[in-house]
C-alpha cells in the first residue's frame, strides 16, 4: 500500500422533509455510507464541509456529525448556489481525510433523489 495522502470525498442526501430529526438521520446516512464505502475512521478525517440548500431550515448538518461523536474534526456549514431547476431539500458533504486509497478507488455517495447529481457513479 503507499503512504495515506490527502483525499477528498464527495457525499449527498435529500430530504422528504425539512425536519430536524430527518435531516441529522439523512445526514448520518451518507456520513456511514461514504465512511463504510471507503474504509474510513474519525481519525483520518481533516475537515469536513456540509453545505445545504436554502430550503432547509430545520438544523445545521454539521450537528448531524456532532451528534454521531464527531466532537475533535472542525466542521463547516454553507449555503448551496440556487440555481433554476436544482434539487430541493439537499445536504452534500465535501470531506477531506487521509487515506492510502488512489483517487480512482475513491467511492464517492449519493443517496435518495442526490442521486441524479451523479449518475456515472455505481449505487
Amino acid at each position: 500500500m503507499s503512504a495515506p495522502r490527502v483525499r477528498a470525498l464527495r457525499g449527498a442526501t435529500t430530504l422528504d422533509v425539512d425536519e430536524r430529526d430527518h435531516l441529522i438521520a439523512r445526514t448520518q446516512e451518507v456520513m456511514a455510507a461514504i465512511f463504510e464505502r471507503n474504509a474510513l475512521q474519525e481519525d483520518d478525517l481533516i475537515s469536513i464541509v456540509f453545505t445545504a440548500t436554502s430550503d432547509i431550515h430545520s438544523a445545521f448538518p454539521a450537528e448531524a456529525a456532532r451528534e454521531a461523536g464527531f466532537t475533535h474534526v472542525p466542521l463547516m456549514c454553507a449555503r448551496e448556489l440556487e440555481i433554476d431547476g436544482g434539487i430541493e431539500r439537499c445536504v452534500r458533504l465535501l470531506i477531506h481525510a487521509y487515506t492510502d486509497r488512489p483517487a480512482e478507488r475513491l467511492r464517492h455517495v449519493y443517496l435518495h433523489d442526490a442521486r441524479q447529481l451523479r449518475t456515472d457513479l455505481p449505487e
